[in-house]
């Protein structure tokens, strides 16, 4: 559990809903990705990225930035709950719980353009480099036993300014901080000599052991990713290394590309519905008495506003994703093309390479001995291609969960691929939750008629329910279908082995903003939701459970029969 600190908790009474505040550090000095803007505030990605989790996970946070040696000891004294930014390692592993990475940083060897040429690191020994203290690759090289003289600098900026003047032969920094630095201090006469000698996972760092605070993060993190959010905060800031300039020049060319379109549309619906309200008036006047006539324009009123809603709710997403999901595809692409290819290289060289190992002993192979790079490399490359065509099922997933659909429950729908979809889209959220999660699918389950969209939404908010109703990984969360026959409906049935709910609760789960979670940030709307979309497919919802035994939560559905499609 994490903390109220004292300045958060004087804050506290202040709020409503009396959640905690959340202390969250960082560097001061690190542009794009974490500074103090010219106005004395908190600014960059990792700064809007954890703005925009705590929104959607109902937190509240309070940003500290200083410098990086004093955010790591704050860490570790507990004076802060959380870091923004921080690169993964091993060492680091034994200090902090990482969550998922939410960025990849790359480092590069920064020189004066006079500089003699280098290619990678091993060229670096014996001369000066000036490092961040502290930071990765000052951990790096000391791991290392790098031989070369290291010159430590309280800030990123303070390195490329030493390299400048000439006080050190070069510098090393992460690529996007050091062309950002340059330009902004108009350092002309450096430039990125190599462009990556190191690659890390970037991620949010907590006090050992504060696993419900890490799984927030990782859970908003994920949430960001499936909406598009991350992706636009990404670009705004990384994307380019240009910053975006608030001016009116640009805020009239997003009104001229966004609002204007969007405004014209929502006016054309506007128009077209009083345009129809306005022809069931007449018809109304002309059959006074005619109350079919009186309940059909009602109908197509209330079809038009839900037209409404949907496409103000739905348009941008579906754009987004669409969007997204080809930018990620083309590079996806790439690599499950190029994998292959690489494999089949590796095997030939693996022979030369052997052969070189057995005739003259161990080597440094990438920076590592070849005896253990001839073990992992083809693991690395099986777990690539897997990756690669991971992502690409997920980007499916994605797109088929954005897609507007239509609000009737008109479609033939495989519970099986629906519930396998939806066990997608929340797998990260699984992996945290339990490491005994199975599912068992009736492979003979007959269709039902209904919306795949919202079914999706039903199972995604019941899955997400039992994982965090787990108090620990060890136990379970089964998952299962099966059909009925006597009853005519298929059943999708989920138990979990959490704390359970006391019965003056049970009956209450889908009230609308009835939640036990309130103080994790819960709103109480899922189960009410859900529960509306299964009784519009004419289905139930039903829950079993004990307290401290668990629950099983069963979804039954009509099966499709051929005499409702006449």
């Amino acid at each position: 559990m994490f903390l109220l600190h004292p300045v958060a908790a004087a804050a506290a009474p202040n709020s409503p809903t009396n959640i905690p505040v959340i202390v969250v550090g960082g560097d001061r000095d690190y542009p794009p990705y974490e500074f103090i803007d010219k106005n004395g505030q908190p600014s960059g990605y990792n700064v809007e990225l954890t703005r925009a989790i705590a929104e959607v996970m109902g937190m509240k946070v309070e940003f500290r930035l200083g410098g990086w040696s004093e955010m790591r000891a704050a860490l570790q004294n507990g004076s802060i709950d959380v870091l923004e930014g921080m690169s993964y390692s091993v060492e680091r592993a034994d200090e902090v719980d990482f969550s998922q990475p939410h960025t990849i940083v790359n480092h590069a060897v920064f020189a004066r353009r006079d500089s003699p040429g280098i290619n990678s690191l091993e060229e670096l020994e014996g001369k000066s480099v000036a490092v961040h203290r502290s930071g990765i690759m000052h951990d790096y090289l000391v791991n290392k036993k790098f031989s070369g003289r290291l010159t430590l600098t309280e800030t990123p900026a303070d390195a490329l300014r030493q390299l400048a003047a000439g006080k050190t032969d070069y510098a090393i920094v992460a690529i996007v901080p050091g062309m950002y630095i340059i330009r902004e201090l108009k350092l002309t006469n450096l430039i990125p000599a190599v462009r990556n000698v190191a690659t890390q996972r970037y991620c949010y760092a907590v006090d050992k052991g504060n696993a419900e605070l890490l799984s927030r993060f990782n859970e908003g993190l994920a949430i960001l990713k499936k909406t598009g959010q991350y992706e636009l905060i990404y670009n705004r800031w990384l994307g380019v290394l240009e910053p975006p300039q608030a001016d009116l020049r640009t805020i009239a060319r997003y009104a001229a590309v966004v609002v204007v379109p969007l405004i014209l549309l929502l006016g054309g619906f506007a128009i077209w519905s009083r345009a129809l309200h306005r022809q069931v008036a007449l018809r109304t006047a002309d059959l006074t008495r005619e109350i079919a006539e009186r309940i059909h324009a009602e109908e197509e009123l209330l079809l038009n506003q839900q037209q409404l809603l949907q496409a103000d709710k739905m348009a941008a997403l579906g754009v987004l994703v669409s969007g997204v999901a080809h930018e990620i595809n083309n590079p996806t692409g790439l690599i499950l093309l190029e994998v292959p290819t690489i494999k089949r290289f590796h095997a030939d060289a693996a022979k030369i390479l052997e052969s070189y190992y057995r005739e003259n002993g161990d080597f440094s192979c990438g920076g590592l001995p070849y005896s253990r790079m001839r073990e992992e490399i083809p693991h690395s490359l099986e777990k690539l291609h897997d990756a690669g065509k991971r992502i690409k099922r997920i980007v499916d997933d994605l797109k088929d969960f954005a897609r507007q659909g239509e609000s009737a429950c008109n479609e033939n729908v495989d519970l099986n691929t629906v519930a396998q979809a939806a066990v997608r889209l929340v797998e990260p959220t699984i992996r945290k939750a339990t490491t005994r999660f199975s599912t068992e699918y009736d492979r003979h389950l007959p269709r039902i008629r209904g919306n795949t969209q919202r079914i999706e939404q039903v199972l995604v908010n019941l899955i997400l329910n039992a994982c965090q109703a787990l108090p620990d990984p060890d136990r379970r969360i089964d998952l299962t279908t099966s059909h009925d026959q006597q009853r005519g409906v298929v059943l999708f049935r989920l138990r979990d082995e959490g704390s359970g709910i006391s019965p003056e609760n049970l009956a209450r789960l889908t009230d609308p903003f009835f939640t036990t979670k309130r103080d994790m940030g819960g709103t109480g709307l899922g189960l009410s939701v859900s529960a509306g979309i299964v009784k519009e497919h004419g289905g139930t919802l039903k829950f079993d459970s004990h307290p401290g035994r668990g629950t099983i939560v069963t979804l039954s559905l009509p099966i499709h029969t051929e005499e409702e499609s006449a």
